[in-house]
């Protein structure tokens, strides 16, 4: 898919929207800057909770998202799910909200003076070239959109680390598997062991699937494996071994494609697991690995 294409996709998802297109067209146009990734109707799923979300439109690099507010915001219900909404979005993104009101606080049936929306809006892209701005001042270096790079794993391999806080992707097992020196085509198995001693590439799904139920704690750093059939939590006959797993594991992205998604370096917590129950915990530092395969 090329970024045009990507782009164009995400315009089609809010075309029924009117009050969402005629925001976030604006937002875009009016910003026109092309190293700023943005999503709309990125699909968000905080772990351990069975509730997803869609935000209205995100822009990663710049860790935060933006809601539109439309009349059925305005009762109290959706005031109470919307700060439910934000917690839960902030736990499993540590993003930032933004909102906007487009609909007549003395009747929210009928939109708001399109005037007001606008100043409104024009103010956040203002945010946003600031924020923008601080980003690049703090981390010492440009924030550019490669897209075409994003599933690479030459690029990481060039840069000789990866890191959590980057959001590292990719489309196959393969590319994970390039990154520690692998050199075959499509691998579909989940564990891959490197060249190292005592260590593996692990594939887990954190979430329920099947029979096994894989979580991954709020503070991404604990992850837990049950074998559960029927309901019924069962023994694992197959032994937990001591490597140290480099996990990537099943995320969906807002496309609806399967990527793998790195979470660290972890290790079994013997004190923790038993029979029925596998804990494993991130190291020390186990948020980054360099790539000296």
């Amino acid at each position: 898919m090329t970024k045009d294409e990507y782009l164009l996709r995400n315009f089609s998802k809010i075309t029924h929207k009117k009050w969402e297109l005629f925001v976030i067209t604006r937002i875009l146009h009016n910003l026109n800057d092309q190293n700023i990734e943005y999503v709309c109707q990125q699909y968000i799923n905080p772990k351990n909770s069975d509730k997803s979300y869609l935000a209205d439109i995100c822009f990663p690099s710049l860790k935060l998202y933006y809601e539109i507010d439309e009349g059925q915001h305005a009762t109290d219900h959706h005031i109470d799910s919307d700060k439910i909404r934000q917690r839960e979005i902030l736990e499993a993104t540590d993003w930032i909200e933004k909102r906007i009101r487009v609909y007549d606080k003395s009747n929210p049936s009928v939109g708001r003076d399109l005037d007001e929306v606008i100043a409104e809006v024009d103010k956040f892209i203002l945010f946003l070239k600031e924020r923008k701005k601080k980003f690049e001042l703090k981390n010492n270096e440009k924030i550019i959109w490669n897209f075409e790079d994003r599933y690479n794993p030459n690029v990481h391999i060039k840069r000789g680390y990866i890191d959590v806080s980057d959001n590292v992707v990719f489309l196959y097992h393969r590319d994970c598997l390039k990154l520690f020196g692998y050199k075959g085509g499509h691998y579909q198995k989940g564990w891959w062991e490197t060249k190292k001693q005592n260590e593996a590439v692990w594939f887990p799904k954190l979430y329920p699937n099947k029979q096994w139920r894989n979580l991954i704690s709020n503070d991404r750093t604990v992850i837990t494996q049950e074998l559960v059939i029927g309901g019924k939590k069962m023994k694992n006959t197959t032994p937990t071994t001591n490597d140290k797993r480099i996990v990537f594991a099943h995320y969906k992205n807002v496309l609806g494609q399967t990527v793998y998604k790195f979470y660290g370096v972890f290790e079994p917590d013997w004190n923790k697991t038993n029979d029925y129950k596998q804990v494993f915990k991130r190291v020390p530092n186990g948020n980054k690995i360099y790539l000296d395969y």
